[in-house]
């Protein structure tokens, strides 16, 4: 099968009448916990530093309506490994161990000949925070430099192929990258295509932790606030996107290095990058923290796809609604490898060569089980919802809950639910949710059902306890 891969590639013929096999092309997938959407250069954010990120845009096939279908860590990161939706693989809740027999995008492309590599942040084992990962739960991986979660990132440790443990020197996402551009610089002469998956662990909070050049950059009091964070919140805004940004522009710089060391190796030539995040960040919009919640700042992700001249992409922004569950099939998709049978997501291949978005205009945001910082003491609730190009929509328990008009009302200041002049849009987008669930198998029951269902055990939260 592994040589079978390597030798079925795209046959280009040439003018002469000759033709040669195209290799399969190299993935560098880079992952930052916690970056929302909205906070870019390119994205119109006055605030931030992001030229090395702007220049990949630029770049690159942009999605500017991509969401995390379920924006939380754990539950995004098994479903960008497996194509499959929490329901499906049954990480809804941080700290819950994805099945080490999970079908994964590094086991597929490992058996169709890639060599694969996983550095940094993990958070899908479930067995302890800090504790060693056997190789037979590494899905696939093989190069590893890992830990389960860390935020101490100027205190940062992971384990390689025994369980010694190893400390990252200084803030770890920058020795991370160092040690991607290591490995990359050892793949330049490989006949060999691989699969490098970075993830950083910023922008992730504590926000102030940011190495001291990068926060000189970000005084609180020049910090710019998008009208919908209230007055009450606007000093505690002020400070923690100060320290937020600091972070970013520091993985940006990380992003700037990673891109030179692929020109510098000519490896740049046949490699797709991939820049997205987990979920996003509230900090403070609505007076709200950190994720889970469906508005825009904790929903939406950067999702940038830079494709090799070889494989006809232009770059561009595009509005198709991809979703979490829909990356790994799309990266198999490029690459020429069968997507497995356990796959839910879509391929959204051709819609990068300029064919329909598959997903139909609209992609599924859920909450199975409130937990964490979205509990039900603070407002937590299990809700299904659709992110359209324009709206959002979004139902409780309880019935419908919010939707917003994101064109008009970008800042989603207005909730349009159960206004008469709306009537005929909500029930609409409540009858496309519903075929949407259905065609998901998904019944959304309380969430202490689907964790019964999946017997685990929760405090009094919701939460999954959280080991050393």
């Amino acid at each position: 099968m592994r040589i079978l891969s390597l030798i079925v590639t795209t046959v280009v013929t040439l003018n002469g009448g000759r033709s040669f096999a195209a290799p399969p092309p190299n993935i560098l997938f880079v992952i930052a916990d916690q970056w929302r959407a909205q906070a870019f250069g390119f994205a119109g954010d006055p605030n931030v530093k992001t030229p090395n990120l702007d220049r990949l845009e630029r770049e690159s096939v942009n999605f500017t309506q991509a969401v995390s279908r379920m924006p939380v860590c754990s539950p995004t990161r098994a479903s960008l490994l497996t194509g499959q939706r929490p329901l499906t693989h049954g990480i809804f809740l941080n700290d819950a161990p994805l099945n080490p027999n999970a079908v994964t995008i590094a086991k597929i492309l490992g058996a169709a000949g890639y060599d694969t590599a996983c550095i940094g942040k993990w958070h899908v084992d479930g067995h302890g925070r800090s504790s060693f990962i056997p190789r037979e739960r590494r899905q696939g991986f093989d190069y590893w430099k890992v830990l389960e979660c860390t935020h101490d990132y100027n205190r940062s440790f992971y384990f390689a192929d025994g369980p010694e443990k190893f400390q990252w020197e200084g803030y770890d996402a920058i020795a991370q990258t160092r040690d991607a551009q290591r490995y990359l610089e050892s793949r330049a002469k490989s006949a060999r295509p691989f699969l490098l998956w970075l993830a950083w662990g910023p922008p992730h909070n504590p926000y102030e932790t940011a190495p001291t050049n990068y926060r000189a950059m970000y005084p609180p009091e020049k910090i710019q606030l998008p009208a919908n964070v209230p007055s009450e919140a606007q000093a505690r805004a002020r400070k923690e996107l100060a320290g937020y940004y600091a972070h970013c522009t520091a993985l940006d710089d990380c992003m700037g290095d990673l891109l030179t060391t692929l020109k510098a190796t000519g490896l740049a030539d046949n490699t797709i990058v991939v820049f997205t995040a987990d979920h996003g960040d509230m900090l403070n919009a609505h007076a709200m923290q950190r994720k889970q919640k469906p508005y825009e700042e904790s929903v939406r992700v950067p999702m940038l796809f830079r494709l090799p001249p070889g494989q006809g992409v232009k770059a561009r922004r595009v509005t198709g609604t991809i979703n979490t569950e829909d990356v790994m099939p799309t990266l198999l998709g490029l690459c020429r490898v069968t997507i497995p049978k356990s796959v839910e997501g879509l391929d959204f291949t051709g819609y990068l060569r300029g064919r329909a978005d598959p997903s139909g205009g609209a992609a599924g945001i859920q909450c199975v089980s409130p937990f964490g910082e979205f509990t039900r003491a603070t407002g937590g609730r299990e809700y299904r919802g659709l992110r359209t190009a324009r709206y959002t929509y979004v139902r409780d328990l309880d019935g419908p809950w919010l939707l917003f008009d994101n064109e008009k009302d970008p800042l989603q200041l207005t909730n349009l639910i159960g206004r008469a002049e709306h009537a005929k849009l909500q029930a609409q987008l409540d009858t496309r949710l519903k075929k949407k669930l259905t065609a998901e198998h998904d019944d959304f029951r309380p969430g202490p059902d689907y964790i019964a269902k999946w017997n685990y055990q929760v405090d009094a939260t919701g939460t999954m306890p959280t080991r050393p």
